[in-house]
């Protein structure tokens, strides 16, 4: 978000405005809400198709963060923070999140946990051609991550279409090089940003499900409308902007580790709300990525003022 200023000598920061405090709140925002978007889009798979599901999602929450904020007096982007911020959008939540939905039709939910794990691993590749290599203990936390995930996800069926998992593993490409290549690039401030990167990628998002052929619902089921607005305001308004805030203040590994944590947080709403059952894998896998993400935690450096 919005640079930090060195407070006043005379003035103590307030504690919302403390990374010390932010960082662990935006994190725990991406862990539990990221790692519940997964049944959540499931549920409005049910009855939206899932480009337009992803548009329709970005755009209303877009459209309701950018009127509040200009209401607020915030200003518009600039036309160079517009260009960064469609671009950015295009690859985090267009192709990052679009093809997320349209791969849940087509594979199993472990193939998609594994899939989508793999994005810290593109991430710390692509923020590493920018000079900024993980350290030799934050590469030992991606590994035991992903080996969780691996773990995690033996029990499960993974049968699915190629196409599903080309789809999965494009989607976590696209979304660790917007990642990476957003953090050098001028964008528009605090969470003008979330905005301005929604608004963009539902543009694309809309255009992909009409020109492809999708239709929305006459009429939906309450149970997807429902799950279609908490991922909106949830998913979209307040973890994106999570996400966006310790992308620009903790290292990329730490910023990336929510994927290791959605699967195991995926499972057990899994468990709670659909009736779905946990194994010994389960367990084992959900234990080996918490020591993981501890082991990248612990890791963390202080980014150069």
């Amino acid at each position: 978000m919005s640079d930090i200023s060195a407070p006043a000598a005379a003035e103590s920061p307030h504690p919302l405005s403390d990374p010390r405090w932010m960082i662990p709140l935006a994190l725990f925002a991406l862990y539990v809400i990221w790692g519940s978007t997964y049944l959540g889009i499931r549920f409005a798979l049910e009855s939206y198709p899932p480009f337009l599901l992803a548009g329709i999602r970005f755009l209303c929450a877009g459209l309701v963060l950018y009127g509040f904020l200009r209401l607020r007096g915030m200003a518009s982007p600039t036309p160079l923070q517009w260009r960064n911020a469609a671009f950015t959008g295009l690859l985090l939540l267009g192709m990052g999140n679009g093809l997320v939905c349209f791969a849940e039709e087509r594979v199993s939910s472990g193939i998609a946990a594994v899939a989508v794990a793999s994005m810290p691993l593109f991430a710390a590749l692509f923020t590493g051609l920018y000079g900024q290599w993980p350290n030799r203990r934050e590469i030992a936390g991606l590994a035991i991550g992903f080996a969780g995930v691996i773990v995690l996800n033996l029990g499960s069926s993974l049968s699915g279409s190629r196409l599903g998992a080309l789809a999965l593993l494009v989607a976590a490409m696209c979304w660790a090089f917007g990642s990476a290549w957003s953090r050098h690039q001028q964008m528009p401030p605090g969470p003008m940003n979330t905005a301005a990167q929604m608004l963009c990628a539902s543009v694309a998002l809309l255009l992909v499900g009409f020109a492809g052929g999708e239709h929305l619902p006459s009429h939906p089921t309450v149970h997807a409308t429902l799950a279609l607005v908490y991922l909106g305001v949830f998913g979209s308004i307040v973890a994106f902007s999570a996400y966006l805030y310790v992308l620009k203040h903790a290292r990329p590994a730490l910023a990336t580790s929510y994927a290791y944590v959605n699967p195991p947080v995926a499972v057990l709403f899994g468990v709670m709300l659909a009736g779905e059952h946990v194994g010994p894998y389960d367990l084992a896998g959900m234990a080996i990525i918490l020591f993981g993400v501890a082991v990248i935690t612990l890791a963390r450096q202080k980014r150069p003022a």
